[in-house]
């Protein structure tokens, strides 16, 4: 291999303009020339010593953009209406390109002055919908060993940071800046979709307009699968939602660990669900959640009830452990089990179109839950709510104390219509101050094994 060469920007430009505010030359055309050099050298290390105003860049294989503070960067122009950086050779379905990092700076998308989504140029790739263009910040498609780390992306005008069709990507220190957040505009954080894996998220965080995260294998095509991924560290200012992971055919998502995530949301956690109806429920193999310790704030979305996780596919393992919920402001569910599609809410269930396609969990466990009250602001909350089929239901170390107020309408586990669990085990379960542990027909469940449980 050709030695890779390192070109400083302002040996070949002037970097006149500022990552927050913009302004200044456009140095498109002298970026895209340093750039194209990958081609014809071993590789190209672009190093940022300053701002620079773009539109839209792109890169090949074994190139490198570091800034050296994340005061340098990008700023992209006004009516760009396209995304500040992706890769040369975009594919859908196999890998295309190899070896692309992008390590520090800033990249500011100037959302108020980006459409939301245009017509397709002649030859664009369609990747998120057959109808429309999507103005993401970054986006990478066919990408083996993919490297995002150290840099913040501001003001984006839809999804922040898309990467589809990987191998071997991690995106680490990464946080979402949005001063200019619009209501219900799709200003999402990180889109994963398949066909991908290898996938390490580490210590992001930041302010999104929708999902701060979405892990969606088949969302584009129903067929490909993502497997192998560690989220862990994740800090939600105010984000609409955390973490929806979405499987709509018969892609898969599976061997997925989502660890230690903290902050405010407004809405809605975590979306385990097809979103979209289709053939299938989507299809969910092991997952794991773990260390989830979230404050909700109020909701921004009225189309259905918030709620911290709503589970329904057909999955095969799904592992909560250590999931905290300190002082509610509602009664939002903590779970909601079995409910199929985004539309269906516990009130309107009868009115499920899609009838013979019914969630499915083998199995589910929750092993640590606390719940904490302070005073009657989440009377009435029945906190896990079944509406499906769960063949093995484990409730493991569960607190649930309201010591004040004068409220006591709560309920730990609420078996709704259509709810069957074949066997529920209870192992170390307190409650206090609480109406009902379990509230529903005996009948629907099949065996019950409880130890050491005490309801006061």
């Amino acid at each position: 291999m050709r030695k890779i060469r390192t070109f400083l920007a302002s040996d070949y430009m002037t970097l006149d303009s500022d990552v927050h505010k913009g302004g200044g030359t456009d140095n498109t055309e002298a970026l895209q020339k340093i750039l194209d050099l990958a081609v014809e050298e071993g590789g190209v290390r672009l190093v940022m010593d300053g701002a620079a105003l773009v539109t839209h860049l792109r890169l090949h294989d074994n190139t490198t953009i570091e800034c050296l503070t994340r005061d340098c960067g990008f700023y992209q122009k006004d009516g760009s209406d396209d995304s500040i950086v992706t890769n040369w050779d975009i594919n859908k379905t196999e890998i295309s390109n190899r070896n692309i990092t992008l390590k520090g700076g800033t990249y500011n998308q100037n959302c108020a002055n980006q459409v939301h989504h245009r017509a397709f140029l002649p030859g664009e790739v369609h990747m998120e919908s057959e109808d429309a263009k999507y103005i993401f910040a970054i986006e990478f498609y066919g990408v083996e060993n993919l490297v995002i780390e150290d840099l913040n992306v501001r003001d984006f005008r839809t999804f922040a940071v898309t990467v589809g069709c990987f191998k071997n990507c991690r995106i680490e220190n990464v946080w979402l800046e949005l001063p200019g957040r619009m209501h219900a505009n799709n200003q999402d954080g990180f889109h994963f979709w398949g066909p991908g894996q290898f996938l390490t998220v580490r210590n992001v965080g930041g302010r999104v307009g929708d999902d701060f995260m979405n892990i969606g294998p088949d969302e584009q095509d129903g067929v490909s699968s993502i497997t192998d991924v560690i989220v862990d560290g994740v800090m939600l200012d105010d984000a609409d939602q955390a973490i929806r992971v979405l499987s709509r055919g018969t892609g898969v998502i599976d061997r997925l660990t989502v660890r230690n995530v903290i902050g405010t949301y407004r809405s809605f956690g975590f979306y385990i669900n097809s979103w979209f109806p289709d053939k299938t429920c989507g299809q969910f193999g092991d997952m794991l959640f773990e260390n989830i310790d979230l404050k909700q704030t109020a909701p921004n979305y009225d189309y259905r009830d918030p709620m911290l996780f709503s589970v329904g596919g057909e999955i095969r393992s799904l592992v909560c452990k250590n999931i905290r919920h300190i002082d509610p402001c509602d009664k939002r569910a903590l779970f909601e089990l079995g409910l199929p599609f985004y539309a269906t809410t516990p009130k309107s269930i009868d009115a499920y179109e899609y009838p013979g396609i019914y969630p499915h969990i083998d199995y589910l466990e929750i092993d640590g839950l606390t719940i904490l009250e302070k005073d009657d602001s989440a009377d009435g909350a029945e906190y896990i709510q079944n509406f499906g089929l769960v063949d093995t239901m484990v409730l493991r170390h569960v607190t649930a104390v309201r010591r004040s107020g004068t409220g006591r309408k709560n309920v730990l586990l609420s078996l709704k219509k259509r709810a069957e669990i074949r066997t529920l085990i209870m192992d170390s379960v307190h409650t206090e101050g609480f109406r009902e542990v379990i509230d529903g027909p005996s009948e629907q469940i099949g065996s019950l094994i409880s130890d050491n449980c005490t309801a006061k």
